[in-house]
């Protein structure tokens, strides 16, 4: 009997000191280990349908959604409730108008150019009924880039939101004389060459199109194009095939989100995150979303508290609006209890939950077309995402060494890369797999190329470059550092260095320009910058600058700054010199070049005196 006893006690001290041990050693271990089984749940799922004759995609989730609960909201937009039965009888209408008066077949690419509207989903849905993809256009693009976006992923479509027919002034010839068959979403057409949906939308049938429509059978299929802006200059059409969209449709569901939750969309749906996570993942739960047409800080609680909103997109620019915003008493009076999105900074996301109440932000990491994603379950401040053993056996990634004078990753004397050590800054690469593919982009295969590195630890691996400088604490935490190359992040939007220098170059005073970002202190991302050299004969005009680039480029590609200087720095592989700019920032009294502030009001370039100088680092004048 005192064996036995002796062996019980010994028995439950080695569980206790096991536990004593997992907790100080490994705090995290079973909420990792949980989640990942959580993820590796769906994913073994998604796995199954390859064993099937047809997957079962998100609109299949949603035409089943709609069966189950046709009664529930679906989407709450201006006030008006639109049920997952009203949607899928409304999207039955374009699909059918698809079929009998556009003449679509299954297979073709459609572009869609709408601002956030039940009708989106409605055009969105029903051309996926009759088996079309559908490209997402970026509502601030114009003129080239726009006719760019057709020629990539070989739309010969167009469906226009009523709000944006204007935009095609200039353009629309083109589009036409390219075969393009425009159709806005209205009942009367000032126009006579573009095509109206809504009068025939009111007179079509309610009913289902055939469902071997829209069948698909293998989950590399492509079902969206999303353009993002990389280091090419124009927009690429980002292939999201429908294992890209079923993941994505996921990630509410893995954060713990359920069917009661009613989600806030304030982000445009012609990106990822609000089409693919928000709305995807609202499909998934069978939740309700509350889609705003553009994001307003002024109503978001007051819209939160009306709707009684419990989760919400962001990005880290809107949650510092949010902080901007005059103090209430009312501040922690809602429900909200969760925020998913990216790009929170540190001091940002300590600000908002001190002012708004303890809310679990859950920061997710991954690009359009990237072919890794880190989720930060913990919800730890200033992460983007988590890693641990069992992550790095599923997913391969490194962070490797990178020269940012050089603007490239250091290489050994074999001339393969070197890994950080655990702490440090590197490049974050992605190995490309059976199990992470990556599909590139529409079009030219050189731009798919272009984001991948070869021949990296080994001869013959690939690896997708995210072009992200990231480090991972010894906890396994991942943060983000700084972004390289020739694109950085400004008003929530990706910036492409070359796109905007390939514009600016069309001034005829500009000799030379050199396009990059700097930071600005209580700013997310960075602001665009452009260091130019003047043609010997001519002279800077900074009314003719403003004029090329509000008529050229979207709001948040404008350089807010310009640096003029006589000789442009190049690193000795001939590419212009970036780092030594970035460094020196946009301070006149450290900058011995001229330099010049977009004055939005007095619509010109006007000189950057120390004066204006701190109304920008004070945020006295608005940017």
């Amino acid at each position: 009997m005192t064996l036995s006893l002796g062996w019980l006690s010994a028995l439950l001290a080695g569980f206790f000191s096991a536990h004593v041990l997992q907790k100080l050693c490994f705090p995290y271990f079973w909420r990792d280990l949980l989640f990942l089984l959580k993820v590796m749940r769906y994913g073994l799922k998604i796995e199954l349908f390859k064993l099937r004759s047809r997957v079962h995609t998100v609109l299949d989730r949603f035409i089943q959604q709609a069966q189950r609960i046709p009664d529930k909201p679906f989407v709450i937009y201006e006030g008006n409730v639109h049920t997952y039965g009203d949607v899928e009888r409304r999207s039955n209408r374009f699909a059918h108008v698809y079929l009998d008066e556009v003449k679509l077949k299954k297979g073709e690419c459609v572009a869609l150019l709408m601002s956030n509207e039940p009708d989106f989903l409605c055009a969105w849905f029903g051309l996926a009924k009759v088996g079309c993809s559908v490209a997402f256009l970026n509502t601030n693009i114009r003129s080239k880039s726009l006719l760019h976006c057709f020629n990539c992923c070989g739309a010969k479509t167009l469906i226009v939101g009523s709000d944006l027919v204007d935009t095609l002034d200039g353009i629309l010839t083109t589009l036409l004389d390219d075969n393009i068959q425009v159709w806005a979403v209205k009942s009367h057409s000032e126009h006579t060459q573009v095509n109206t949906l809504l009068d025939k939308i009111d007179a079509a049938s309610d009913q289902p199109v055939p469902a071997a429509l829209r069948v698909t059978t293998s989950l590399k299929s492509p079902t969206l194009y999303i353009f993002t802006s990389g280091t090419t200059g124009l927009p690429k059409a980002a292939v999201i095939t429908q294992l890209q969209s079923l993941k994505a449709a996921a990630g509410f569901w893995a954060f713990g989100v359920t069917e009661d939750d009613v989600m806030y969309v304030p982000l445009p749906l012609y990106h990822s995150a609000a089409s693919l996570i928000g709305i995807g993942g609202t499909i998934e739960l069978g939740a309700t979303c509350i889609l705003k047409k553009k994001f307003s800080a002024s109503q978001f609680w007051s819209d939160c508290r009306k709707h009684n909103v419990t989760v919400f997109q962001y990005i880290g620019e809107l949650c510092r609006y949010l902080c901007n915003q005059p103090k209430t008493e009312l501040d922690k009076e809602h429900r909200v209890r969760m925020g998913v999105g990216n790009g929170l900074r540190q001091d940002v996301w300590r600000d908002f939950q001190s002012r708004y109440g303890n809310i679990k932000m859950c920061e997710v990491y991954g690009s359009t077309e990237g072919n890794l994603c880190f989720m930060n379950h913990i919800g730890k401040s200033g992460t983007v995402g988590r890693s641990n053993f069992f992550y790095r056996l599923l997913f391969k990634y490194d962070l490797v060494k990178y020269d940012m004078v050089k603007d490239e990753p250091v290489k050994d004397q074999h001339g393969f890369c070197q890994r950080v050590k655990q702490g440090e800054t590197g490049l974050l690469l992605s190995k490309v797999s059976a199990l992470s593919p990556f599909f590139g982009y529409a079009g030219s295969k050189e731009l798919t190329e272009k984001k991948l590195m070869r021949n990296v630890f080994v001869k013959g691996d690939a690896y997708f470059n995210t072009g992200d400088l990231m480090a991972e604490s010894q906890e396994g935490f991942i943060c983000f550092r700084d972004r390289v190359g020739d694109t950085f992040r400004w008003k929530g939007e990706n910036v492409a260095t070359t796109e905007v220098t390939e514009i600016l170059s069309q001034v005829d005073f500009i000799q030379e320009v050199n396009v990059y970002g700097v930071e600005i202190p209580g700013h997310e991302g960075r602001a665009g910058m452009a260091a130019m050299i003047v043609r010997p004969d001519l002279t800077f005009d900074g009314k003719k600058l403003f004029e090329h680039v509000t008529r050229d480029l979207p709001a948040y590609a404008r350089p807010l700054f310009i640096r003029l200087q006589e000789v442009m720095e190049m690193t000795s592989t001939f590419k212009q010199q970036k780092f030594q700019l970035v460094q020196s920032g946009f301070n006149p009294s450290t900058v011995s070049d001229p330099l010049f502030v977009l004055d939005p009001q007095q619509q010109v370039y006007i000189p950057l005196t120390d004066g204006v100088h701190r109304s920008i680092v004070s945020g006295q004048r608005k940017l």
